[in-house]
């Protein structure tokens, strides 16, 4: 089926049917980055240990913001939310696994190992697009009443048996 153009400003726009593809594969490659040049400050920058309060720090937030951009993307729609989250997670998790081929001890360091990571990723960004799912629900049914699929029966039918 062909779709048709959106108007923008007089101009025929073709419609993105790649965009959950597009922000899981960014979203993946800000966490991978987020990843690696935290682990490269950490364990190839001495002069940072000092600083490693504030290191980690600015490396959880920047993680924890990249993180959030699939849910608030899409957070009217659940199901393009957690597959865009899904397919940066999983880069992410493929990233976390080959990075413990070169940093030997991460495993170790973090308590988790890849798949231990990806099942994280997987809850959370399922709480995530449940929770939008039902608020979704909750706001679509205080503006719209809900009206019984039938009409009642007459006080006549009750009584015939």
């Amino acid at each position: 089926m062909i779709e048709p153009l959106l108007q923008h400003d007089g101009e025929q726009v073709p419609p993105r049917r790649h965009d959950v593809l597009f922000t899981g594969l960014y979203t993946g490659a800000l966490l991978v980055v987020v990843m690696l040049a935290a682990l490269v400050a950490a364990n190839r920058m001495p002069g940072l240990e000092r600083y490693a309060l504030e290191r980690n720090a600015a490396s959880y937030s920047l993680f924890v913001l990249f993180m959030t951009i699939p849910v608030l993307r899409y957070w009217s729609q659940p199901l393009k939310m957690f597959g865009a989250a899904m397919i940066g997670w999983i880069l992410f998790a493929i990233a976390f696994d080959i990075s413990g081929m070169v940093f030997h001890d991460l495993f170790d360091s973090v308590r988790h190992d890849p798949l231990m990571a990806l099942v994280e990723g997987a809850v959370v960004y399922g709480l995530c697009s449940v929770v939008s799912w039902v608020g979704g629900m909750i706001l679509h049914a205080r503006k719209h009443p809900i009206e019984p699929g039938r009409k009642p029966i007459s006080e006549s039918a009750r009584h015939r048996r």
